[in-house]
């Protein structure tokens, strides 16, 4: 069966007035299923709140645009109130619980990227949310809640159900959210647009890469990722993994083109890309990329930490 590898964008999963979700879907991209491969974004408007969840999946976030606040709970940790911006890169390991906030009038976008191997669906995350409509909580009775936390009924009753929103909520201007520590920032997160580069090409094209050295949980996710930034008519000369590792490719900015070819020297894609589309290099094709005069750069994970 011939794979479809053309890029594609994200569909809107749910959304108000606080913002949306968008994901990938296996459906118009094959690959994602083919490859075990979750992709998603979330875009809050000013005071939107992405309730509290957790994930079926390990990730690795990516702010596109804006800036906001994390909350990061790790197994068996105290939680982490993190300021995050454009470039800030989060390794998220599974089982962490996460929440984010907008408070800024600009925009805040959130790139997903990670592996399905244990998902309950290949090729999509599946969150569970702790609080609102659809929150785990919702489905056990008042009297295991109330007990779970030694609570009367009636504070049962407002802890379940005081939350009626779904996923994304926007808060009051003058609700108190935890200010972030800059101590929970160190070895949580990292700014691909301000850490040292890799790769520094003149007129060419900059790297950064994600590993255990400058992001910890890279470990604990068990793949890397990397941020590149090649200038106008550059090229990214043709390559493969040669650890036999998938390479997912997120579009930030600019545009370009690009064309994969795989086995028996057959090209199986050549096309234009654009800003927001991603695709999926399968394992050993090898993949060239040439940006527009306005340069172009991309947000990527390769399945292995290596």
């Amino acid at each position: 069966m011939e794979l479809d590898l053309t890029p594609k964008l994200p569909k809107q999963v749910y959304g108000g007035d606080g913002g949306s979700y968008f994901a990938w879907c296996p459906e118009e991209l094959p690959m994602l299923r083919e490859g075990n491969i979750g992709a998603a974004k979330l875009a809050l408007k000013q005071y939107g709140f992405a309730v509290p969840r957790y994930s079926d999946s390990p990730k690795v976030a990516y702010v596109l645009q804006g800036s906001g606040t994390a909350g990061i709970v790790l197994p068996e940790k105290e939680e982490k109130v993190i300021a995050i911006k454009k470039g800030d890169s989060i390794a998220l390991p599974f089982g962490v619980v996460t929440w984010w906030f907008n408070s800024e009038e600009a925009d805040l976008e959130i790139l997903f990227l990670g592996e399905t191997h244990k998902a309950h669906k290949a090729g999509q995350f599946t969150d569970f949310y702790l609080t609102g409509s659809n929150g785990i909580f919702t489905g056990f009775s008042t009297e295991f809640v109330g007990r779970a936390w030694d609570l009367d009924e009636t504070t049962v009753k407002t802890l379940v159900g005081s939350q009626t929103g779904k996923g994304i909520v926007k808060l009051d201007e003058d609700f108190k959210m935890p200010e972030p520590k800059v101590e929970d920032h160190d070895g949580f997160v990292i700014n691909c647009l301000e850490a040292p580069l890799d790769v520094d090409i003149k007129d060419g094209g900059r790297v950064v890469v994600l590993n255990t050295k400058n992001l910890p949980l890279v470990g604990e996710v068990g793949f890397g990722a990397d941020l590149v930034q090649i200038d106008g008519h550059s090229m990214c000369s043709p390559g493969f993994s040669c650890d036999s590792a998938l390479q997912v490719t997120y579009i930030v900015g600019g545009s370009g083109r690009v064309q994969v070819v795989g086995a028996d020297g057959k090209r199986v894609l050549e096309t234009h890309i654009t800003a927001g589309s991603l695709f999926i290099v399968p394992r050993f094709f090898v993949v060239s990329k040439i940006a527009d005069p306005e340069g172009m750069s991309w947000f990527s994970i390769v399945t292995t930490p290596e």
